[in-house]
């Protein structure tokens, strides 16, 4: 029985490849997966209902990104201040602002295609994974500051032709609409924008 037992644990040790085990995760899937959303979302055009278009997105944006993170790096020092019950609705609205943004600006497709590029560069345990949007000669840079987080590769941050630092950039614009730890004129800000992006067709 034991000598049995003992082929089994065996056999099913071989059956299950070691490397897939043993192979580092890689910062760059989750952007591929995301690159491949955005170009479905754009073949699928301003024909498709905006809701649709925002459903499609979602969970490759959930995936790729750690949106409370950059909530908090975005509002910054306030982000203490903020009581509980803000700080739950700010992440909730943020999180349909982000995906109404992307589903309003990846709306037509003309073309274009988004390459992941070969190299990488770190900063510090964090890594930076660079693409290009392409549309004829015209190329736009977008780098991807990855962070590992209980095993998985989400971006933190998001940097327009290499440089631009969209969290800087809502930081500034974010630090307008906050009264001392009250979020309120922001999460209505947002609210706005929500709707003015989708048309009125998505809401938070």
């Amino acid at each position: 029985m034991l000598i049995a037992a003992r082929r089994t644990v065996l056999a099913m040790l071989l059956a299950t490849p070691l490397s897939a085990h043993a192979q580092p995760a890689d910062p760059a899937a989750p952007i591929a997966a995301l690159n491949k959303a955005l170009l479905e979302a754009m073949h699928a055009g301003r024909a498709t209902p905006f809701p649709q278009r925002f459903k499609l997105l979602a969970p490759s944006l959930d995936a790729a990104f750690d949106l409370g993170e950059i909530l908090r790096n975005s509002v910054g020092l306030h982000w203490q201040d903020i009581a509980t019950q803000q700080r739950t609705a700010l992440e909730q609205v943020f999180r349909i602002f982000t995906i109404a943004s992307y589903a309003a600006n990846f709306d037509n497709f003309d073309g274009q295609r988004i390459d992941i590029l070969p190299e990488r560069r770190a900063i510090g345990a964090d890594q930076v994974v660079a693409t290009e949007l392409v549309q004829g000669e015209q190329t736009t840079r977008i780098d991807y500051v990855m962070r590992q987080t209980d095993g998985a590769w989400r971006a933190i941050d998001v940097l327009l032709n290499g440089t631009i630092s969209r969290v800087a950039v809502q930081r500034s614009d974010f630090r307008r609409l906050l009264d001392s730890g009250n979020a309120e004129r922001l999460i209505q800000s947002l609210r706005d924008k929500i709707a003015e992006l989708s048309g009125g067709t998505v809401t938070a």
